[in-house]
């Protein structure tokens, strides 16, 4: 942390975008450094300021610690903290990789969340990165009749074997299948009262997907938040991944490619898989590439 004088703080940060291979799509991203001793009142203000779906920041610690534990990292929507959430977990690693390359051993940054230590692992020559999330927890499975109304859809458009399910990897999910990418288009969710829905089912939001096609495995999703939409959900997309492949949906070790923010101009492209062991998912992966935007300076009171 740089100061100068007794009311002036001077913080450096990159912004970067996640999921995409060009800049100005995926899911934006800011990454603040030096942040040790800073309060949480004021990262949640500054992410409210950058107003981006979430902005991370990194506390370095000493040499051993980081070895143990790995770097850590906290993380912030406008308005609240997370436990976890993909994207910034992989841009920051991105970030990281670029900017303090003594964290990356075995072309791999282990970062400190609030949920526990995430690895992320990256292709040795690019930023195209693939994280370990935690095994899922399965919770209960959901009335397709509510989650259709609650989402504006038909229940027909819903999957027909495969109900809504929450699911977790750090952060739940209801995870919610349809039968074709086709209904994401008329996806419109009911947000207060999805809200009050999902809170009693221990869960927050929606995440929405279909297959764009039989014979090969492409999909299509959308996760609508407060009053918005997120461009890409790393965390929404391990959970998804698990209920693809814990009911059978997907093949065990078979990536998926999954599209995002189609409808809101912010393409992103992810790639998914997990394993299957005596009926128990594991190994969740999500990868995708991350590029630099811009870096600059925060000055504060």
């Amino acid at each position: 942390m740089v100061t100068f004088g007794s009311s002036s703080l001077v913080l450096e940060y990159q912004l970067v975008d996640v999921f995409t291979e060009t800049a100005l799509k995926g899911n934006g991203l800011a990454v603040v450094f030096d942040t040790v001793g800073l309060p949480t009142e004021r990262m949640q203000a500054i992410a409210r300021e950058f107003n981006l779906s979430e902005t991370t920041f990194i506390q370095r610690r000493d040499v051993d610690t980081e070895a143990r534990e790995g770097v850590r990292v906290r993380i912030f929507t406008t308005q609240e903290e997370l436990p976890f959430a993909g994207h910034p977990t992989l841009g920051t690693a991105s970030v990281l990789k670029l900017s303090a390359p003594e964290t990356l051993e075995d072309n791999t940054i282990r970062l400190a969340l609030n949920v526990g230590p995430v690895p992320v692992r990256f292709n040795p020559d690019s930023l195209f990165g693939e994280m370990i999330q935690r095994d899922p927890e399965f919770g209960a499975q959901l009335d397709p009749g509510t989650v259709a109304r609650l989402t504006g859809l038909s229940i027909h458009d819903l999957h027909a074997a495969h109900p809504p399910q929450v699911v977790s990897t750090g952060t739940a999910f209801a995870i919610v299948a349809l039968g074709s990418h086709e209904a994401l288009a008329r996806l419109r969710v009911e947000q207060e009262e999805a809200t009050k829905y999902l809170r009693e089912k221990g869960v927050r939001w929606f995440y929405v997907l279909g297959p764009t096609g039989v014979d090969h495995p492409a999909w299509r999703a959308r996760m609508q938040f407060y009053g918005g939409e997120d461009p890409a959900t790393g965390s929404a997309a391990g959970c998804a991944i698990s209920y693809l492949v814990g009911h059978g949906m997907v093949a065990p070790r078979q990536r998926i490619h999954v599209q995002q923010g189609l409808e809101i101009g912010r393409a992103s492209e992810l790639f998914l898989g997990a394993d299957l062991v005596s009926g128990m998912v594991s190994d969740v992966r999500v990868g995708g590439s991350t590029v630099r935007v811009a870096k600059g300076q925060l000055f504060l009171p």
